[in-house]
């Protein structure tokens, strides 16, 4: 731990809590100094979970105390301001997505992390989801010839709960995770079609359809009223389809985090997915299971950590965020309009 980056993180709600705090604390890289929180309902869950972390009460607390990278995980209509501020004192960043609440806020946060000579990047762990490594090995291994369409879900059946705020509406948070995924495996959207709806100013259901630049067709959905939730994936090729619903449709990985689990505790056991949970290469009347990859979200703030040490490339690019919230603005646009845009 002689070279490991010191690291803190602004908000530990459940963002934080859960999704953050077990993998900085897992990353064998990583110093993870403490939270900057003033709640202390919070406080004293901090001390519980993580006795040697400190609670700090801003980010120049933090930064005095010797941090040299943040996570940035509290609500997102905060996520610009407080990335500034954190860029304003050198620290590198990582902001959770949605990266912000629109791309013209996002170039901001660039273009001061590239003013202030820092790192910058995007909290897209869903990149390390055990099936999507899975599937991204199928591309490369030609298991299915050419992509034609890529059909991905992120849907739920909770319509009884209130979009929270924090997320800033389905669009925002589950499309953030899916425009990303569809963009790493097909390259750049040249059109984007969108129909989106909500009760109150969350949205909490949308449809959108991108065409790559390559010609794939992409589908993506995000829902908490879907009572009868479609695959997670289904990638349709030349000479085969790729089908996966995954446990209870979602990566393993969140599961384990939510029952407390974490890669110091798993170890090599971590994001192994049960064999119920492998997906199936169809050719017509036949199919077959496929192994899933394990899932590695524990590989992001290691990455991130050798970025800070000039050791290697950042996991996730700026340039790949400015992309997804042209999208999702683009997904806005159209829903509004009823028309698919151009990009």
């Amino acid at each position: 731990m002689s070279d490991a980056v010191k690291f803190g993180l602004v908000g530990y709600g459940s963002g934080g809590r859960i999704f953050h705090a077990p993998l900085l604390t897992s990353a064998e890289n990583v110093d993870f100094v403490g939270v900057v929180t003033k709640s202390p309902e919070r406080r004293a869950e901090l001390a519980a979970q993580h006795p040697t972390a400190t609670a700090f009460d801003s980010i120049a607390d933090l930064k005095k105390a010797g941090a040299e990278a943040v996570s940035i995980s509290t609500p997102a209509a905060t996520h610009a301001e407080v990335a500034k501020e954190a860029i304003a004192h050198g620290l590198h960043v990582v902001v959770d997505k949605p990266f912000t609440l629109d791309a013209p806020s996002a170039q901001e946060v660039v273009d001061a992390a590239s003013a202030q000579g820092v790192l910058l990047s995007v909290y897209q762990n869903r990149r390390w989801d055990s099936d999507l490594l899975t599937l991204r090995k199928l591309i490369a291994d030609n298991a299915l010839g050419t992509i034609r369409r890529f059909e991905s879900r992120f849907e739920r059946w909770d319509p009884q709960r209130k979009v929270p705020a924090a997320g800033g509406g389905t669009l925002l948070d589950f499309g953030s995770h899916l425009v990303d995924q569809a963009h790493l495996l097909h390259g750049p959207a040249v059109r984007v079609y969108a129909e989106i709806r909500g009760n109150g100013d969350l949205d909490d259901d949308f449809f959108v359809a991108l065409h790559h630049v390559g010609g794939v067709e992409s589908h993506l959905w995000g829902s908490w009223r879907q009572a009868a939730p479609g695959p997670r994936f289904r990638v349709s090729g030349s000479t085969g389809t790729y089908i996966v619903n995954g446990i209870d449709g979602m990566d393993h990985q969140e599961a384990l985090l939510k029952s407390g689990k974490s890669p110091a505790i798993l170890g090599e056991r971590w994001g192994v997915e049960p064999e119920h949970g492998w997906g199936r290469l169809y050719h017509g009347p036949t199919s077959a299971p496929v192994p899933t990859e394990r899932g590695r979200w524990d590989s992001y703030y290691p990455a991130f950590a050798k970025a800070v040490r000039d050791e290697g490339p950042l996991p996730v690019d700026p340039a790949d965020v400015l992309r997804n919230m042209t999208v999702l603005d683009a997904a806005r646009e159209s829903a509004r309009t009823g028309s698919a845009i151009r990009l």
